[in-house]
C-alpha cells in the first residue's frame, strides 16, 4: 500500500499526532487537534517545517503572527521561527507537518 494518510482521533481539547513518514532526511507528522486544541509554540533550529493543511480551519501561530489558514493550505517555517498551531472551530482539523532534513540527522 503506497498510502500512508492515518489521521488519529482527537477529542475536544486533544492533541493527537502520529509519524506518516520517517527517513534520513525527513520527517512528515500527522495532527489531528480537537476543538480547543492547541499546538504550543516551538522550534527547529536545523530543519524547515511546512504545514499543509488538510481538514478544517486551523490557526497557526508563527512568532507574533497569528492566521487562520483553511484546508486546502500550506505554511512554511522557516529553520528556528517559532510556529505552533490552534484549534478555534467546533470541529476537528488536521494538518501535517513535513520537516527536512530530519530533526537530529545534521
Amino acid at each position: 500500500m503506497l498510502d500512508c494518510y492515518d489521521v488519529p482521533d482527537a477529542d475536544p481539547g486533544e492533541v493527537a499526532s502520529g509519524e506518516l513518514v520517517v527517513s534520513d532526511d525527513v520527517l512528515v507528522k500527522v495532527f489531528a487537534l480537537g476543538p480547543g486544541a492547541e499546538l504550543p509554540a516551538h522550534e527547529h533550529g536545523d530543519s524547515t517545517n511546512v504545514f499543509h493543511v488538510l481538514e478544517g480551519t486551523v490557526t497557526v501561530l508563527q512568532d507574533d503572527t497569528e492566521e487562520e489558514i483553511t484546508a486546502p493550505g500550506v505554511v512554511h517555517h522557516e529553520r528556528g521561527r517559532a510556529h505552533g498551531a490552534r484549534n478555534d472551530t467546533d470541529e476537528v482539523v488536521v494538518f501535517t507537518a513535513s520537516l527536512a532534513p530530519m530533526p537530529g540527522s545534521g
